[in-house]
């Protein structure tokens, strides 16, 4: 499986319902997440979709864009409950560290994530905090060489 990524301005339909489907999938429905999924950042040409997909759509998928505060921020990261275990997550996180290795990356980590994110050069950058009805860490990853 080859990584793709888009920028958000370049989705077709299908990437937008595929995209859609695998993170109501795991937030709305595994998750029970009650929060608005659609945030108005996924049609900006400053955000950047990635992902795996096999016959069934995406198998693992996050999102990069660049906050209102000018760093760029990793969220939206799940995998399909079918393809777990296989490092899909991590393909995708060792991709967004050499595109932009040279900016300080951020995201909200499910707390019981925090330890996998580390092995990705992320560390806490403040206490947790309720997000959605789950535990989150802050995490970053500063700026390469």
């Amino acid at each position: 499986m080859s990584i793709r990524a888009v920028a958000g301005d370049q989705l077709t339909a299908q990437d937008v319902h595929d995209i859609w489907k695998i993170r109501d999938q795991v937030f709305a429905f595994e998750q029970h997440v009650e929060d608005t999924d659609v945030d108005g950042r996924d049609l900006l040409a400053g955000t950047t979709h990635l992902w795996l997909a096999d016959a069934d759509g995406p198998t693992s998928y996050l999102r990069v864009y660049v906050g209102d505060d000018g760093v760029r921020h990793i969220g939206r990261v799940c995998t399909r409950k079918d393809q777990r275990g296989r490092g899909l997550s991590g393909q995708l996180l060792t991709e967004v560290s050499r595109l932009w290795d040279d900016e300080e990356l951020q995201l909200n980590a499910q707390a019981y994530l925090q330890q996998w994110y580390s092995t990705f050069g992320y560390v806490r950058s403040g206490d947790n905090y309720m997000e959605a009805g789950i535990d989150h860490v802050p995490m970053l990853r500063r700026a390469g060489p």
